[in-house]
């Protein structure tokens, strides 16, 4: 079948590298390439273009302004660096291109990477928390030391323990300290160590060195070793200055082999001062404990007493608890009968012909009592009238009429008390002491008080 020329899908160039920019910038996620730099360029724009190769192939990179200005090295051609960015295509030319966000020098850049990798994720499993750390014994008697059998930290730590202490038990378990199989050996030599179960702690770790050199101790599988270990784990490795992972995990971390050796031995120059106070103060002690039993034996002999004399000790003592029993019984016989006594004058006393007497002349007491009382309230009732009857009398209206007062009333029945209430033609109706008189008002005169 031919193709029909009107249903053709035509693409410009621009159209088609457009398209696969999109489709290179989409699918390919932000990713980490290793190379060696190439062509390198600087013009003045801040912008950097260059090409990274191998031994297979190459690949052009740009590096805008923006990302440049973090690079904290200057990168030249035959540099091997690491570069994180994205894949694109430079639609001028139809070139695909990787976009660089970040640069750093390849090898220790690469290896300090995949450290703190390693070191978050073991965090983050909890493989560093101090609630899993094991503590040293307070006494050892038998050290493993896992490293080089003929480097200079099994040396060091021979030497340390030789000195500190000739009687602590060693055991060697020599294993690779760099190089590809150093890791498993350092794993399986941590295996057979808890395994033969003999040693009180192990001492793991290495002289200084790079970074590359030390970092069999920066693997996973030597970190999960020493966490799994059952005996407290020494990490030792390299100087003072070096971490690695097995420090991290590990139970303790020593500066250096030899500082482990002297963490895990005791001095035997002070135990001996310590044994030589000791042996003092026993020597002491049992001078003062067999002085002390002398004198118990100086008075147990002098309390040590004849038969016969502890018998008449024991009978005279016989006789006056007798003596003390009889004059008790004399006693409790006397108490006895008093107290029978006191008994029968309580009956005497709570007899009921005995109480109905207390009882008559209580109530011949009481019945005068209220025959007082009931006079002397009588008469003071009688007091207070007669002063209230005079009272009312000097208070009454009519003993007010018959001094000559009288009392005026309106039409209304109403009193008068002021002459302003009063008006010519009124007529009032004045009240005596012996009856009414009515009147008409001709005339009112105000006085002013």
């Amino acid at each position: 079948m031919s193709e029909n020329p009107s249903e053709r899908k035509i693409l410009s160039v621009s159209d088609l590298n457009r398209s696969v920019r999109h489709l290179l910038e989409t699918q390919f996620p932000l990713l980490w390439v290793e190379g060696e730099i190439s062509n390198f360029a600087r013009p003045a724009s801040g912008h950097w273009y260059l090409t990274l190769k191998d031994d297979r192939g190459q690949v052009r990179c740009a590096m805008f302004r923006q990302s440049s200005a973090r690079v904290n090295f200057t990168p030249a051609n035959g540099t091997q660096v690491l570069v994180r960015g994205r894949v694109g295509l430079y639609e001028g030319r139809g070139e695909y291109q990787l976009v660089i966000e970040h640069m750093e020098e390849a090898g220790f850049g690469a290896l300090q990477r995949q450290f703190e990798v390693l070191k978050q994720q073991l965090a983050s499993e909890g493989l560093f928390d101090n609630q899993h750390k094991k503590p040293l014994p307070q006494s050892v008697s038998h050290v493993g030391v896992i490293t080089s059998a003929t480097g200079a930290a099994v040396k060091d730590v021979l030497a340390v323990l030789n000195r500190r202490f000739p009687a602590i038990q060693i055991s060697i378990f020599p294993t690779a300290v760099q190089g590809e199989q150093a890791a498993a050996q350092i794993v399986n030599a941590i295996a057979d160590a808890n395994r033969h179960g003999q040693c009180d702690v192990l001492i793991v770790g290495r002289g200084g060195g790079s970074l590359e050199d030390l970092w069999s101790f920066n693997e996973e599988a030597v970190a999960r070793a020493i966490f799994a270990s059952e005996i407290p784990v020494l990490s030792a490795v390299g100087h003072e200055v070096d971490f690695t992972i097995a420090d991290f995990v590990a139970d303790v971390r020593a500066p250096t082999p030899s500082a482990a050796a002297e963490l895990v031995s005791p001095d035997g120059e002070d135990m001996l001062n310590q044994f030589s106070g000791f042996a003092i103060l026993l020597r002491e002690a049992l001078a003062r404990t067999t002085q002390q039993l002398g004198l118990r034996v100086n008075y147990l002999n002098k309390r040590l007493q004849h038969p016969g004399r502890k018998l008449q000790e024991q009978a005279q003592h016989l006789d006056h608890l007798d003596i003390r029993l009889r004059r008790a019984i004399d006693v409790k016989l006397q108490r006895q009968q008093s107290g029978m006594a006191t008994v029968n004058n309580k009956l005497l006393r709570q007899s009921p012909r005995t109480m109905i007497a207390q009882r008559q002349h209580q109530v011949s007491g009481a019945i005068k009592q209220l025959s007082r009382s009931a006079k002397m309230a009588f008469d003071n009732k009688q007091t207070k009238a007669l002063q209230a009857m005079h009272l009312l009398d000097t208070v009454s209206p009519l003993k007010t009429l018959g001094r000559g007062y009288s009392i005026i009333r309106d039409s209304n029945n109403v009193v008068i008390k002021s002459v302003s209430g009063i008006r010519a033609g009124d007529s009032l109706k004045g009240q005596l002491a012996d009856g009414e008189v009515l009147f008409a008002v001709t005339q009112t005169t105000t006085k002013t008080l």
